[in-house]
């Protein structure tokens, strides 16, 4: 009885395995993601079974014989993202699967041959993390001048602001990891705020045709974008060591990364760097110390189809601005100017002092997207970013601690943008954004302020698109509208006030009359208008052409409509214009370009017409009790910009390369047939290159600057000498002599383990310290820009 039950036992159990179909077929398709278009050659794997089908040329496959359950597929392709799924198999299956085919779209991956541009048919040039991780301790501005076109308007050494084609400040937008930088770019002495070590490539877009990031960039876009996580299981990270001889200082910058195969990831960064004062050729160029110290963190999960992350940087600096760029009155300003060397020269030191500014930043960012397939992509974004900005004159009050300039600028930003790119003939972008910022200027330093309280409203949408039109001709459009509202509450001066006219224009804005001065309420609207158009056309020979033309317009930014006052660490007194209306931007680019197997070259002329020209130049000089400031005044006029730019690159052997630059811009006041101020001077750029990657990777190069005089530039101006009585020539507009500099660099790689290397760079600027003076330099007025500098930096990579 006993071995009856147990025989009945085992057949009851084993009845289901008998009874289960295992005749079953999962058949299925893999489709491209965005124009379902089948791939051929497609693996499919279930690794429960181990077995592997290929996809046929209409993109089908069959599993035959299968048990009914659940199975996990892995499905890859070449150049495709593999992708896993579990699929239900019950009775015959069939199953669409879709990969991203479009290799270029993720951003993750340089694809050999082809060049992934943000735009189409605008001039733009790409700076790599190689190249970026040599300005470790060094600053944005610092970093793209290697770039064809782009020079730098500086503060000393330490306030580097970028200018693309002759033009700067508003008219050049920084992104920073997908956000528009809002730190009062208005100023000439207020640099970036942004942590070259956070970036992992850096775009220059030559124009307003990347017109989803916005319609007011008449001079440029700049790009910061952080280096792409795989979705692998991987820790992995960096850290960089340098230090200078001149400053006697350097920094430090780390990064460590954490992925997961599941497309988690959580990332972390931070610098510092410490320098004291710099130093020309032949002095202690005093008070020009920086500390600066910058953190950000970053997490999320991404797939292709969907994701999210969140971002928070950090950003803070001290800057001391030059001693003696601070004078008392009016003759000892003519004489720093016109002098050789500058009136004040101390000993070394770290300390900053008097004149300095102190400048805080934080941005916060969340993201999220998704795609849709056959469609596209939606992105959804929320930004918040806060600039506190605090600038210290030599002080001659009793409280030591005040500041004579404290901004807080705060902005809201969130934005939709959506792509359709399910046809690969064509894509277009779309978009809508709106932001708020407020502007709090403390009135508890006791000073005048300079830029007052005011709220501001933007609104925008925008359309572009491309078409490849065939194999050898792609053309773009776009579209942007942008809606700005700026309100604003000043004081003025009633003698302020009358000099400029204002009561006929704005008596109506007069919210209240006091002893002196008058409380005003401007409020502005400004609705703008941005278009571009163009092509790229692909010979046979392998010669590419470009051409762009771009419609920008641009609201004038608060410091061009409200300016008031001393402007302490630009050394000067700025006025603003309340009638100062947009400027109108029609630009028209060329390129012609061409690599051959061990040369190349590219040549990119341009013309850029702006009607309402807004400038800032030198009128007079005025006494105050801090001191005696020439005075800069806003006005507009139309301007005419026309340059060139051009490179080429040279292989000669297998170890030798040289590459070549040059840079020509000339800019007009067209009302007034004068030069523009502050347009860079003609410049080129030689570097020869030795590389022998069986030295371990030693690489040495040198390289040739020459930098032309800017002859053209406009009069000086007069000026009344209390001393000698009588009105002198003030050479505050002559530019300096041309200069050549030269500069040497050497790197070599070990590897530590398997996982470790290490890398060193030593490089000497100014390599026969040559005194010269830049023109775009606002402190040449008073002391010789930098001597010999030598710096070491330590890489290593873990």
């Amino acid at each position: 009885m006993k071995q009856f039950l147990s025989i009945m036992l085992f057949i009851a159990c084993s009845a289901p395995l008998y009874a289960q179909d295992c005749n079953t077929q999962l058949t299925g398709e893999v489709l491209d993601f965005h124009d379902k278009t089948p791939l051929e050659g497609a693996q499919v794997y279930i690794p429960k079974l181990q077995k592997t089908v290929i996809t046929n040329s209409k993109g089908k496959f069959t599993f035959k014989n299968l048990c009914d359950g659940i199975y996990e597929l892995e499905v890859s392709h070449f150049e495709c993202t593999t992708r896993f799924l579990k699929v239900e198999v019950f009775g015959n299956t069939f199953k669409r699967i879709t990969l991203e085919h479009h290799i270029e779209e993720l951003d993750e991956v340089s694809v050999t041959g082809r060049k992934v541009r943000t735009t189409n048919s605008a001039q733009e040039q790409t700076i790599t993390n190689g190249q970026l991780e040599r300005y470790s301790s060094a600053t944005l501005g610092d970093a793209l001048k290697q770039v064809s076109g782009v020079s730098s308007l500086n503060t000393g050494a330490t306030i580097v602001k970028p200018v693309i084609q002759g033009l700067n400040g508003s008219r050049v937008l920084v992104l920073n990891n997908g956000v528009r930088m809002q730190d009062m770019e208005w100023g000439d002495e207020h640099a970036p705020n942004v942590d070259i070590n956070s970036a992992g490539k850096v775009t220059v877009v030559k124009g307003a045709s990347a017109l989803r990031y916005g319609g007011d960039a008449i001079g440029g876009v700049i790009v910061l974008e952080p280096l792409k996580t795989l979705a692998i299981d991987s820790l992995y990270g960096k850290t960089i060591l340098s230090g200078s001889t001149n400053g006697r200082g350097g920094g430090i910058t780390s990064e460590l990364v954490k992925t997961y195969k599941s497309g988690w990831f959580l990332k972390g960064q931070g610098s510092f760097k410490r320098f004291g004062d710099l130093e020309a050729p032949d002095y202690v160029l005093s008070n020009t110390g920086v500390k600066e110290g910058a953190f950000s963190v970053s997490a999320g999960k991404r797939s292709f189809y969907e994701g999210w992350d969140a971002m928070y940087s950090f950003f803070n600096t001290e800057i001391g601005v030059l001693a003696a760029s601070h004078i008392g009155n009016v003759d000892d300003l003519i004489t720093a100017i016109n002098s050789d060397e500058p009136l004040i020269i101390r000993d070394f030191t770290y300390d900053i002092g008097r004149p300095q500014q102190e400048v805080t930043h934080h941005l916060g960012r969340a993201r999220y997207y998704k795609r849709f397939e056959g469609f596209g992509k939606l992105t959804l974004q929320y930004d918040f970013q806060r600039n506190e900005r605090f600038e210290f004159d030599v002080n001659r009050r009793n409280n030591d601690n005040s500041a004579a300039i404290d901004l807080e600028l705060t902005t809201h930003t969130a934005q939709a943008d959506f792509v359709i790119d399910a046809n690969s003939d064509y894509k277009i972008e779309t978009g809508i954004l709106y932001r708020y910022q407020d502007n709090f200027a403390d009135p508890s330093t006791g000073v005048r302020r300079l830029i007052p309280d005011y709220t501001k409203n933007d609104a925008a949408i925008y359309l572009t698109g491309k078409y490849l039109l065939n194999d050898a001709i792609v053309i773009d459009a776009g579209f942007r509208y942008d809606y700005s509202k700026i309100d604003a509450l000043k004081f003025y001066r009633n003698s302020r006030w009358i000099e400029r006219g204002y009561q006929a224009d704005f008596g109506d804005r007069i919210v209240e009359q006091l002893n002196t001065q008058l409380l005003v309420n401007p409020v502005f609207d400004f609705s703008n208008i941005s278009a571009t158009a163009g092509l790229k056309y692909n010979f046979n020979s392998g010669t590419e052409f470009l051409f762009n033309y771009a419609l920008a317009q641009r609201a004038p930014n608060p410091a061009e409509l409200f300016s008031d006052g001393l402007h302490h660490s630009a050394a000067r007194i700025e006025l603003g214009d309340l009638r100062i209306g947009k400027e109108t931007s029609n630009k028209i680019s060329l390129s012609l370009l061409h690599d051959y197997e061990h040369w190349g070259w590219e040549v990119s002329p341009y013309a850029n017409f702006i009607a309402d020209f807004i400038l800032l130049e030198p009128t007079s000089t005025e006494f105050t009790i801090r001191g005696a400031f020439p005075v800069w005044e806003y006005r507009q006029t139309d301007a005419r910009l026309l340059g060139v730019d051009a490179s080429a690159y040279v292989n000669w052997s297998k170890h030798w390369k040289t590459n070549h630059q040059f840079s020509l811009v000339k800019g007009r006041d067209v009302g007034t047939d004068i030069p523009l101020i502050n347009i860079p001077a003609a410049n080129t750029k030689n570097r020869i290159t030795y590389t022998h990657h069986d030295w371990h990777n030693l690489t040495l190069g040198l390289e040739s600057q020459y930098v032309f005089r800017q002859n053209e530039t406009p009069d000086d101006i007069d000026v009344f000498s209390p001393v000698t009585n009588e009105n002198v020539l003030l050479a505050i507009n002559t530019a300096p002599d041309a200069y050549h500099l030269l500069h040497f660099d050497a790197e070599i790689a070990f590897a530590m383990n398997n996982e470790s290397n290490l890398k060193v760079r030593l490089a000497v600027n100014n390599l026969l310290d040559t005194n010269y003076r830049d023109y775009l330099n606002r402190q040449r007025y008073f002391a010789d820009d930098l001597g010999r500098n030598i710096s070491l930096q330590l890489k290593i990579n873990y």
